[in-house]
């Protein structure tokens, strides 16, 4: 059996056939920051690759999943608008590096998912969320075009109308009203969540297993080859809107918002 890498803001575990990624900054409710982006990639394609293993979980410590960018992070790309170019092709990647896995991932939404966090357990192959969870994609809240994969995977899972309410408003969904409308899978009570995925990961497991990784690939081909059409312009259009006056704002009002809080 293969060693396990070891990450900064990762955590890897790997348990029979089933490796679980865990996305380890529970202090900023596992927002992404600039290593993570980076960490993200390199932690997907060792999963894809490694011949310990058959199915992946992807899910958060502590009380999210993922609370999508870092403030702080969005501040030093407004700084200096080159960071972010860089940032935007590791979304890139992050988008396609969980397209090309061939092997089934499961999300494990075990708290908020929000902005890059939600597109990335989307782009996962099945969904299953504790019902206390929310999930949406509010890049316009910081005056952001949702470009890095959002407006993607969205109109794929609930169609282009309902797809341009949520992300035109930013809404966070309950994982009950997201299930309803096929957003994600499943939404489960809190307390039933990891045997929940446990026991379909099993079913995988136990599964006929090229047959499963070549259906998944069969159907994503769709996706790759949208997202081959739309994650330059989105990227373009997100890297226009980080260099505004709304986005400087609106990141401004957030933080003054968040100090306010603390105090």
């Amino acid at each position: 059996m293969n060693h396990l890498p070891e990450y900064r803001t990762l955590l890897l575990a790997r348990r029979e056939r089933l490796l679980t990624i865990t996305l380890n900054r529970p202090e900023v409710l596992n927002a992404f920051g600039a290593v993570m982006h980076i960490e993200i990639i390199d932690a997907l394609r060792f999963a894809a690759t490694d011949p310990g293993s058959d199915v992946i979980v992807l899910t958060g410590a502590g009380r999210a999943f993922s609370a999508g960018g870092d403030l702080d992070r969005m501040e030093e790309c407004i700084a200096n608008p080159a960071e972010f170019d860089r940032e935007a092709a590791d979304a890139k990647r992050i988008v396609f590096t969980l397209l090309d896995l061939e092997k089934p991932i499961i999300a494990k939404v075990n708290g908020h998912a929000v902005g890059l966090g939600a597109t990335i357990a989307l782009l996962c192959d099945v969904i299953f969320a504790a019902e206390s969870a929310k999930i949406g994609d509010p890049h316009v809240k910081v005056g952001l075009v949702a470009g890095d994969g959002g407006a993607i995977i969205w109109p794929q899972l609930i169609g282009f109308a309902r797809a341009k309410e949520y992300l035109m408003s930013g809404t966070l969904l309950t994982a009950s009203k997201a299930a309803e409308i096929g957003l994600i899978n499943h939404a489960v009570p809190d307390a039933e969540l990891d045997d929940r995925v446990g026991i379909f990961c099993r079913e995988l497991l136990d599964g006929a297993t090229q047959a499963i990784r070549w259906t998944k690939t069969t159907i994503n081909l769709e996706l790759k080859r949208i997202a081959h059409a739309l994650m330059d312009p989105g990227i373009a259009y997100e890297s226009l809107s980080m260099r505004s006056e709304e986005h400087r704002n609106a990141v401004k009002a957030m933080k003054k918002k968040l100090k306010k809080r603390e105090t």
